[in-house]
């Protein structure tokens, strides 16, 4: 079962048995970042000073991608601009949900639904088939943790990992110092083309800010 970026961080963060996700803001700026780098490998985008452009807007087969797709040309459409960061920030609380349904259409996980004091609903994604989590987590393993050399889109996930602060999520039980170097290593090396790597960088660019300013917020709200 072939699953993309986005849907790879999305699967990572779930909770296996309870279905809760683990780092929900995080994990919803690298899924978009996810998708963004798997539309940049298909050819379907193009990053050039921390821009968007669509040279091919031809549907790739993949629903979730082809939807988000869709989407970037009609948002290119009203915003000459197109960085790459405000389409991040404008995607990221939608990217995870489009993720998460469609792993459940593939029957990855499924929705747990729970009404709470009769108003509140609360949504849960427990995993049904763990067979696409174990692969993706064994290829982790192998590159981050015992030096196998990463394909491009491992070296993009990874990187979209690092940048979003997911270690614990992607490693769990594993101190942060001894996947954080590795990470960073894979993230800046020379396993990718060069617009990939741009795409890369211009990705880790926004999540680290991300990640920074989140991170202050919380440190002065607890002081």
């Amino acid at each position: 079962m072939a699953v993309t970026l986005g849907e790879e961080v999305t699967l990572l963060a779930l909770d296996d048995e309870s279905g809760a996700a683990k780092g929900r803001s995080a994990a919803g700026w690298a899924a978009a970042g996810g998708i963004l780098l798997e539309l940049t490998l298909a050819g379907r985008l193009a990053v050039t000073d921390g821009r968007l452009t669509v040279p091919d807007s031809t549907p790739t087969g993949d629903v979730l991608l082809d939807g988000r797709l869709g989407k970037i040309v009609e948002w290119l459409g009203r915003d000459a601009k197109g960085k790459i960061g405000d389409w991040l920030a404008k995607d990221q609380p939608k990217a995870f949900d489009a993720a998460v349904e469609r792993l459940c259409e593939r029957g990855v996980v499924t929705e747990h639904k729970r009404r709470t004091l009769g108003i509140f609903t609360t949504r849960r994604y427990p995993e049904v088939d763990g067979s696409a989590e174990r692969e993706l987590r064994h290829r982790l393993e192998d590159v981050v943790r015992y030096g196998a050399e990463p394909d491009e889109r491992t070296t993009g996930l990874i990187a979209l990992l690092h940048a979003a602060g997911l270690h614990e999520v992607a490693f769990p039980g594993v101190p942060r110092k001894q996947v954080a170097p590795r990470m960073e290593a894979i993230a800046e090396g020379q396993w990718v083309a060069e617009d990939v790597r741009q795409a890369i960088e211009n990705m880790q660019a926004v999540l680290v800010a991300v990640t920074v300013a989140t991170t202050t917020a919380t440190t002065v709200a607890t002081m």
